[in-house]
């Protein structure tokens, strides 16, 4: 993303750490502290795709906002927990998406088979509360094989949301509720306050517009290796000098939110490279040159 989109986007290189500073926490461990301790109550299905859940907090002191990413992200890892606004949402496949990371999860869709969770093809319902503990990398991607399968079995309670109830709880702990919010939105608008001050808040696109077609002349015998569509340049995979045969991979362009090959014409040796990694191209712009 700060490759490709936005090298200056005030949430990168750390969406967890952005969090914490537009929330005005004073560390990492607060923001995990409260995402574990939040009940989150499903309030939509379907946000992104295959019954990803909207969802937000009960306590309202467990509320996080963030903003969105802008642009959005052209890729998000399947089953990624983040957060927009002062909503949660878990990504049900890959895809775009804006909202600020805080993790990821197990599945929210089995396309494959019914299991005691999965009754439907989704896992969630309306009005269900989630609640989230911290596994290692090689825990949940254990647990991302079992699940599916009905091999990972989950801890679900039956509960009653009584309203007299949550209004009396509300009430009991309102000074607590203001001084969050307070804190909140003081260090909110602090955030965006500093994009104002350094030019942040609101995107400029012009330096990252195509760039124009290079004019030169070609060296005799050298072919010219063009984009097909107008993207940004992802990855050179070749560099000067590296031999390719026809066929080979040379580039990777990112457009309409997909990655996109380009690849050798013909057999050659890389004479140059004709943009960079990053770089806004139109279709039909010289990406390098064989010799």
């Amino acid at each position: 993303y700060m490759q490709s989109v936005r090298k200056d986007a005030p949430w990168c290189p750390d969406n967890i750490e952005f969090i914490r500073r537009i929330n005005g926490l004073d560390s990492i461990d607060e923001v995990k502290k409260i995402l574990f301790e939040a009940s989150y109550v499903v309030m939509g299905l379907g946000d992104v795709y295959l019954g990803a859940p909207v969802a937000t907090p009960l306590d309202p002191r467990h509320r996080l906002v963030t903003t969105k990413y802008n642009p959005a992200r052209t890729w998000t890892a399947e089953n990624s927990v983040g957060i927009g606004g002062s909503y949660l949402c878990v990504y049900g496949m890959e895809g775009p998406g804006g909202y600020q990371f805080v993790g990821r999860t197990l599945q929210m869709w089995n396309r494959y088979r019914k299991t005691r969770e999965f009754t439907n093809p989704w896992l969630l319902r309306f009005f269900d509360q989630i609640r989230f503990y911290e596994v290692s990398h090689e825990e949940l991607q254990q647990i991302r094989r079992d699940f599916p399968k009905g091999q990972y079995p989950l801890r679900i309670e039956e509960t009653t949301f009584k309203l007299s109830d949550y209004e009396a709880f509300i009430e009991q702990h309102q000074s607590e509720i203001d001084a969050f919010v307070k804190k909140r939105n003081g260090a909110f608008n602090e955030e965006l306050q500093r994009w104002i001050d350094n030019g942040q808040m609101n995107f400029d696109t012009s330096g990252q517009e195509a760039a124009e077609e290079q004019v030169d002349a070609l060296p005799e015998g050298a072919t010219a290796v063009e984009s097909h569509v107008a993207g940004n340049i992802w990855q050179f995979m070749v560099k000067p000098g590296d031999k390719v045969k026809a066929g080979d991979v040379v580039c990777i362009l990112e457009s309409m939110k997909m990655e996109i090959e380009v690849v050798a014409p013909e057999a050659g040796v890389v004479d140059s490279l004709s943009r960079a990694e990053g770089q806004s191209v139109n279709a039909g712009d010289r990406l390098l040159v064989l010799s």
